[in-house]
């Protein structure tokens, strides 16, 4: 008997142009390779409808957020409220298929009483009252810190509520652990991401320059980007490009104003990965603890050395595959002992088995269909 599933995801998860998209994406062909009937259904906020999801789902549905001051709720946070759709829930109702939700976003439907007795998992790609406020603590607008910091205050309250109703899948240990621990889960369990990556292919030799990628648009990233050009590279003599999503005039300015520095914006997927195997060092802080980071990820996997901070480096099981530096002087030293280092077939063989270990999509969807059939 065909096995059917809905997925909500909480936005288009095509193009796959950020780390949360890939893995939402990758799920999708993976549980298709097992056989699963897959009924999408995501929230467009802008990205319109894709016609190569339905290669793996028996049906796509689009739905619209309220925007503006019809999405904003006393009780919850704005990305949750501002996607309370009736027709999704509506239509969910038709069966008893089991429900998959793809980030805290669409958890809307566990305050419906006519989903009470159903299946439900829902994955989170990060804790999401943390990241609200990382985001106050980093914004430069009075307003905006306000904001970010009274809606982590919702998102936690949302998700102690969320997290003693159904089994919640997180990236890491660490996630898991503060959902354990913090909102009291009642069932928690650590699934890696879903990545493209079947093998490694990693280069070996020398590359030609350092690279930082990223969604740029990203606050914290663009951070992350200004901090690298102002106290890293402005004193080395080392290539440095950095690529990505969405980079604003001040990022572009920034690195328009060092000799050294060069900006690749907005490049296909196949033209970001081409930058991931010619870069000779990439460079990753963080400038928050967010665990399994899959541009960490991708570079592990299809570049070369990779230096990053502690931050970055959360899983303890990616750690020894990194440099770590924990000061800007700490990565201009690295950077110059890297510099003129071959990338061996040892360390590719490491990144290999590591893949194999941990990554591997057909072994982790299998745990995934076991907690769902």
């Amino acid at each position: 008997m065909e096995k059917h599933l809905h997925i909500v995801s909480f936005d288009v998860p095509f193009p796959v142009d950020n780390g949360v998209m890939m893995d939402i994406f990758y799920t999708l062909q993976t549980l298709h390779a097992a056989g699963i009937a897959v009924h999408l259904h995501c929230f467009d906020c802008g990205r319109g409808q894709q016609p190569d999801l339905e290669k793996y789902c028996v049906e796509v549905n689009y739905y619209s957020r309220q925007c503006g001051h019809k999405g904003f709720s006393t009780r919850l946070p704005y990305m949750v409220a501002s996607r309370s759709n009736p027709e999704l829930l509506n239509r969910l109702c038709e069966d008893e298929y089991p429900i998959l939700l793809e980030g805290v976003h669409g958890s809307y439907l566990l305050y419906d009483e006519r989903f009470s007795n159903r299946k439900i998992l829902l994955r989170v790609h990060q804790i999401a009252h943390e990241y609200l406020r990382e985001l106050s603590r980093t914004s430069s607008s009075p307003f905006k810190k306000l904001y970010y910091l009274h809606e982590s205050k919702l998102m936690r309250q949302h998700e102690s509520f969320i997290a003693g109703k159904i089994t919640i899948l997180t990236q890491s240990q660490q996630d898991a652990a503060v959902y354990r621990q913090q909102l009291n889960a009642s069932s928690v369990l650590a699934l890696p991401p879903f990545l493209p990556f079947g093998d490694t292919v990693n280069k070996d030799g020398i590359g030609c320059f350092c690279l930082y990628h990223g969604n740029l648009s990203s606050v914290q990233n663009e951070k992350a980007a200004l901090w690298l050009l102002k106290n890293v590279f402005k004193k080395l003599n080392v290539h440095f490009v950095i690529a990505g999503k969405d980079p604003s005039a001040r990022l572009e300015q920034a690195i328009n104003s060092q000799s050294n520095a060069c900006l690749v914006a907005n490049p296909s997927e196949q033209e970001m990965q081409d930058l991931i195997s010619q870069a000779h060092i990439h460079v990753l802080p963080s400038l928050s603890s967010k665990p399994v980071q899959i541009k960490l990820l991708n570079a592990l996997f299809n570049g070369r050395h990779l230096i990053v901070n502690e931050q970055m480096v959360t899983d303890s099981a990616l750690a020894p595959y990194c440099h770590i530096a924990t000061t800007a002087e700490a990565f201009q030293s690295v950077i110059v002992q890297l510099k003129h280092q071959p990338f061996d077939d040892h360390e590719i063989m490491l990144r290999r088995n590591l893949l194999e270990k941990y990554f591997d999509n057909e072994q982790n969807g299998k745990r995934l269909l076991s907690l769902i059939y």
